[in-house]
């Protein structure tokens, strides 16, 4: 076991890399771990520290990674906490979390790409957070890169001098040691004292089936060791410690963690409930002051996810609860519907960390599940005091469509907005400026970060951006615009309620909230879809979209028809009429009293997310 107390609080430095997607982050944290001896140099060090299928598989870190190298320093050893977070928008509460536990950071920009809006958004949070930034340029070793156009980039919008910025090629290796030389330099050690009280933050945690909870910690005071009775200031619950070490990157126990220092804490925790992030930890009869721990994630994007088979529920609620505890930002609530059974109502922080969880659900717990079309949050600020009366307050917040208050009893209706950040080459704004009015986008603000870069901001309906927003603005500017986004709050919006009739009937399933411009579009294509998957009948079935009484599309699925003229050759005219008369008069009564019933396979297709496209 390694011995932590010859790191005292002056010779450790923890900090995060933080970038835009594909900058290079993971990368420059494989060479990292190669210089300081933590890993073996290999050809096969590629995302060492992307430990899940779903990051390998996609090549993006969808986790924040921590591993604690060992460095020395003209003659001095040092201890450096790395954490490697997600460059993608849906994943920004890692790196918020991520950061709590860092006194700076490693700011990676592409050489070729230059500044994207994901760099900005990132550089935000560390500024704010009042962190040390160390400027670095990675990929210098390819042919278009272009250094010195980053370096103004950063100057002119980070208000960083041009010469802190280091250049490297993360693959390659170059200029590497230069940045653990900087780190060492730059970055102030943490401000705590191993005499002080334990206080120990929980940032991370993730759950093993023979040992239980694993929470990562980050020490701002006191010590910590095996056998120790400690206190979680959440839930007040009594612990003995049964392991503590560090992560190089994999589990390494030491006897002792001191202030400081950031390691895993294994203490016989058997729920997942009990490893709350942003918990604090204390010593039995030694108790302190919580730390402020994390602003609760912000769910974006809501979706209803059913088992396949009622039979699964209670297997995938419980991979629900270990997943959940991995993904602190994920939202759950019980949910149940007429035609899918008993399930959740999830909330995501975008569309690409929905995908991710689906998939992780899959690949780690071996769940098929259905997971319905993505919705957002809508708000109705009620005027009726029966409705304020039975709710206790005049604002409710609706997830689904069911609960929508009548237009009568409501004031007025709020959608959510986010504030897009798209950076994008000069030539295609034009067509970036159409899409975004056609998606109901208030243009705030437009600033050229160079001659060929230009910064756009817009205010969106997050509705207009949650499906495939993404997807149009990388096709119109043949992939090289990004696009970041936070709230901004709700305003006012002509919100009404879509129902789908199947002869007449309401399909409480596929009613929607959508705004009023929108729904002759979304009507259509809703009916047209629904004629597809509704397998005929023997008579006619009516697919309407409606607005309250107000039709406002149709789709009509034909009957089977049986030839009944068949037979006649000839003769007279009146007896093919009597014929087609009576058999008009059949279906209309068999349209009287048979019920159709609209097939789970059916809505399954129909609510499933790849069919919202």
């Amino acid at each position: 076991k390694l011995d932590m107390s010859t790191y005292p609080v002056e010779s450790i430095r923890n900090f995060s890399i933080i970038a835009h997607v594909d900058h290079g982050k993971s990368t420059l944290a494989d060479r990292l771990l190669e210089i300081t001896g933590t890993i073996s140099k290999t050809d096969r060090n590629k995302q060492v520290l992307d430990k899940l299928q779903v990051e390998r598989e996609r090549g993006i870190t969808v986790k924040a990674q921590s591993a604690s190298l060992f460095y020395n320093h003209e003659g001095i050893n040092y201890l450096l906490n790395l954490i490697d977070t997600p460059g993608h928008v849906d994943f920004s509460y890692e790196v918020s979390r991520s950061l709590s536990a860092c006194q700076g950071v490693i700011l990676v920009v592409d050489a070729n790409e230059g500044i994207q809006a994901q760099t900005v958004a990132n550089f935000y949070l560390a500024f704010e957070a009042q962190l040390s930034i160390i400027p670095v340029i990675n990929k210098i070793d390819l042919k278009n890169a272009d250094p010195e156009r980053v370096e103004k980039q950063i100057e002119k919008l980070f208000d960083i001098p041009r010469d802190e910025c280091i250049r490297i090629s993360a693959k390659q290796g170059t200029n590497v040691e230069k940045v653990l030389q900087k780190v060492i330099e730059k970055i102030p050690p943490p401000q705590c004292n191993t005499a002080d009280p334990l206080k120990a933050l929980v940032f991370d945690s993730t759950f093993d089936h023979y040992r239980g909870v694993i929470a990562n910690i980050a020490l701002f005071g006191g010590e910590i060791a095996k056998g120790q009775k400690i206190v979680s200031a959440h839930t007040k619950k009594r612990y003995e410690v049964n392991e503590v070490g560090i992560l190089t990157p994999n589990e390494q126990p030491t006897h002792k963690l001191y202030a400081g220092q950031v390691g895993y804490l294994i203490a016989g925790m058997k729920e997942v409930t009990e490893a709350q992030i942003g918990d604090t930890l204390f010593l039995y009869k030694q108790p302190v002051e919580p730390l402020p721990g994390f602003k609760s994630a912000k769910p974006m994007v809501f979706a209803g996810m059913y088992p396949i088979d009622q039979t699964e529920y209670n297997n995938l609620k419980s991979a629900l609860e270990r997943l959940t505890l991995n993904d602190s930002s994920v939202t759950v609530h019980r949910d149940s519907s007429l035609a899918l059974g008993a399930g959740w109502r999830l909330g995501f922080l975008g569309l690409l960390h929905m995908e991710v969880f689906n998939q992780r659900l899959e690949q780690e717990y071996n769940m098929s599940v259905i997971l319905t079309a993505p919705t957002v949050p809508y708000k109705a600020v009620l005027s009726s005091a029966k409705l304020i009366k039975e709710y206790g307050k005049d604002e409710i917040t609706i997830i689904n469509p069911a609960q929508f208050p009548d237009k009568l009893s409501v004031s007025e209706y709020l959608e959510p907005t986010v504030l897009g950040t798209i950076v994008t080459p000069h030539e295609y704004i034009g067509k970036i400026i159409t899409l975004c009015q056609d998606r109901r986008a208030v243009q705030k603000d437009m600033l050229y970060i160079d001659e060929n870069r230009v910064m756009l901001k817009y205010l969106f309906p997050l509705n207009e951006i949650v499906v495939d927003f993404y997807d149009a603005l990388k096709s119109l500017s043949s992939g090289y615009a990004s696009f970041d986004y936070e709230d901004a709050g709700y305003q006012s919006a002509d919100l009404i309620k879509m129902d789908i009739l199947v002869n007449g009937n309401p399909v409480e399933e596929l009613a929607t909230v959508i705004h009023k411009d929108k729904a002759y579009t979304a009507g259509k294509l809703l009916c047209e879809r629904l004629k597809e998957t509704i397998p005929r009948q023997l008579f006619e079935i009516a697919i309407q979209a409606a607005i309250g009484k107000k039709i406002i599309a149709r789709e009509t699925l034909k009957a089977y028809r049986k030839n009944v003229v068949a037979k006649c050759y000839g003769g007279d005219i009146t007896r093919r009429m009597k014929l087609l008369k009576r058999q008009a008069e059949g279906k209309r009564l068999m349209r009287k009293i048979g019920n159709v019933e609209v097939p789970r396979d059916a809505f399954i297709r129909v609510l499933k997310k790849e069919t919202d496209k």
